[in-house]
């Protein structure tokens, strides 16, 4: 099995490191906050106190960072550890970020003969602990063979794209979609309560129709609930909601989905509700509507 360091341990690291470590492979981790160390270490994966210590010998380098500014300030500022990977060393960049970025670091890895993948994830904290991501994968079709044997133990289905870069994109024109359909089902939904129609009737009729998705259901059911247990932040939400628009205005493409979900998301971040999951975009929508959801 492989020799594989990774860094990120946050929501979707901790569960692909789990991962990694049941396939049998060799782990050594390092995140910027140590706060996670002794979990990680108890699933069987070696820590270490500086991100240099990954490098001698590796077979991958995987990162999840939560964003642009992250992977810049350790794979291309700091540290820079884009310049100091060993050659031999196949990298895999598990971000959401923006193409100008991942391109960035391709260019810094590509001009040293390192082997780079962009491969972005969809799912959130339950599919990570499962072993049940969506990935998307850019770059060398070699390079993504010989990748399946730490790719697949991390997700439920794989999909190359093609050429470096086209698994951010893909990342950036799915979130687009995951955007449309939160803040579709929060108007849904409140105008639905505002009515005076069952907000489970709803669901149901939701769940079966020809517009029913996996969302419509998650979140639906979650917000009725008044459930908002973090699975996927909303603050990120908010970063990639920008993301999104930069890359569609670089591309002169309309992204009005796009610009409604950063102002609602701002205003949840405004509002205290960072740290609470995405579907927050919800209770924004519905607090406008002067309704309860969870009532």
């Amino acid at each position: 099995m492989a020799k594989v360091s990774f860094i990120g341990l946050g929501i979707m690291g901790s569960g692909m490191v789990a991962n990694l470590v049941k396939a049998g492979h060799e782990l050594t981790v390092w995140n910027r906050s140590h706060s996670k160390y002794s979990e990680i270490e108890k699933v069987g994966a070696k820590t270490v106190s500086d991100p240099n210590q990954l490098l001698p010998g590796a077979d991958f380098l995987m990162y999840c960072l939560a964003d642009d500014s992250a992977v810049e300030a350790i794979f291309l500022d700091g540290p820079a550890l884009a310049s100091k990977v060993e050659t031999g060393t196949i990298v895999i960049d598990l971000s959401t970020i923006d193409p100008e970025t991942s391109a960035a670091e391709r260019k810094v890895y590509e001009d040293r003969g390192i082997s780079f993948l962009d491969a972005p994830v969809f799912g959130t904290k339950g599919e990570a602990r499962d072993g049940g991501l969506w990935i998307v994968i850019g770059g060398p079709k070699e390079v993504f063979e010989k990748s399946l044997p730490v790719l697949e133990p991390i997700s439920e289905t794989l999909h190359y794209m093609g050429e470096g870069g086209n698994g951010t994109k893909m990342k950036l024109v799915g979130n687009l979609l995951v955007a449309s359909q939160i803040v579709s089902i929060g108007e849904a939904l409140s105008l639905a309560k505002k009515a005076g129609l069952n907000l489970n009737s709803v669901l149901e009729v939701a769940a079966v129709a020809d517009f029913k998705t996996p969302i419509y259901a998650g979140v639906g059911a979650g917000v009725i609930k008044g459930d908002y247990e973090v699975n996927f932040p909303l603050k990120l939400m908010l970063k990639d909601a920008r993301l999104i628009q930069a890359f569609a205005n670089r591309l002169d493409t309309p992204a009005s989905i796009a610009i409604t979900t950063e102002e609602l998301a701002k205003a949840g971040v405004d509002a205290g509700m960072g740290e609470l999951n995405a579907s927050a975009i919800v209770k924004v929508i519905s607090n406008r509507a002067g309704v309860n959801l969870s009532e």
